[in-house]
């Protein structure tokens, strides 16, 4: 039995006796009563201390300290810099401008660019995916063999005053058609000091262990951004926690976890970056005739007038094309 194991048992063993309490290891704002029978989100791969594995398994994220280094993140910002000034075109990726912010970061001329997507074609960005100490903690939730599912960088700008710089409370799962929930991960790494204030990460513990929603556009009156989708009827009345975070620092959550983000209430904007990954032993569903249809009709919506595609092409086929492996082999996904 390895040590991680053997301290899995004992945390186990302790909390099974009657009135056992456990506090929650990422947050310090929520305790709550908790009788394991298995742990089902991550695997013993000797990294993770029992007590995050069970952090994890209850509360559906975990935040790791100064994960990723000042002199990673400050390349990644000068990457994101020459992309925005057009010094750089990157094939596949996508640009996404706010639709209230006049002023560019860069470019006076321009809209603000709040976020990019799909940067599995820019060698300098898609490093983050590959960092083997992000690696080496995604390996807990999916296992050996890793793809990249999903890249973001995201570039919260300063509120314009019509909160458009709010994200919806959504779950990642609603945008994915592959399976299972249980073996994908997102890593969220803050390129600067995340506050309340800049619009940190809210997330809702526990909201890992319910269902995907139905999702679509949040009714704000100031507009909300393409593909911002919220969730519909979940309890706002469930505990939140704000993920206050330093330069470096890296939250690993479960796709079905509600989270969303607040505005950016201060002068300058707020950096981050993530990565999407998933087992390579996961499969495509089919998502016709589910919540997710409206999603999937949206972006071949978007890809047939970008790239000028037909119905042949799947809202699988969209995934397919921009996973990478990063690890091991490429099974089934």
């Amino acid at each position: 039995m390895s040590r991680a194991a053997d301290r899995l048992r004992v945390v186990l063993n302790h909390l099974d006796r009657p009135g056992a309490v456990r506090a929650s290891f990422t947050s310090g704002q929520n305790v709550s009563y908790y009788h394991p029978q298995a742990l089902r989100y991550t695997f013993d791969t000797d990294l993770l201390s029992a007590e995050q594995r069970i952090a994890y398994e209850e509360d559906g994220f975990i935040l790791i300290k100064n994960l990723v280094s000042e002199e990673d993140i400050d390349r990644f910002r000068a990457e994101f810099e020459r992309i925005c000034k057009r010094e750089v075109k990157v094939p596949g990726l996508v640009v996404m401008r706010d639709v209230a912010i006049a002023r560019s970061e860069f470019m006076p001329d321009q809209k603000a660019v709040s976020k990019l997507q799909d940067f599995q074609e820019d060698p300098e960005l898609f490093r983050y995916c590959a960092l083997p100490q992000i690696l080496k903690y995604v390996e807990c939730f999916t296992g050996p063999n890793i793809m990249a599912m999903h890249t973001m960088l995201i570039n919260k700008p300063p509120d314009a005053g019509k909160k458009t710089s709010r994200h919806p409370m959504h779950q990642d799962l609603h945008y994915f058609p592959f399976r299972p929930a249980d073996r994908i991960v997102c890593a969220w790494t803050a390129m600067e000091r995340v506050t309340r204030q800049n619009g940190c990460l809210v997330v809702l513990p526990g909201s890992h262990r319910g269902v995907l929603f139905e999702h679509d556009y949040p009714e704000w009156e100031g507009g909300v951004n393409k593909m911002y989708h919220g969730v519909r009827n979940y309890d706002p009345t469930h505990p939140r926690v704000h993920l206050e975070m330093e330069k470096g620092d890296t939250v690993f959550f479960h796709p079905i976890l509600i989270h969303g983000s607040g505005m950016n209430q201060t002068p300058g904007f707020r950096k981050a970056i993530s990565c999407h990954y998933a087992s390579a032993d996961c499969y495509y569903i089919d998502v016709q005739g589910t919540t997710q249809e409206n999603i999937a009709k949206e972006v071949h919506e978007l890809a047939e007038k970008k790239y000028g595609v037909d119905d042949s092409v799947t809202f699988a086929d969209t995934w397919a094309l921009r996973g990478r492996l990063v690890q091991g082999e490429r099974t089934t996904l």
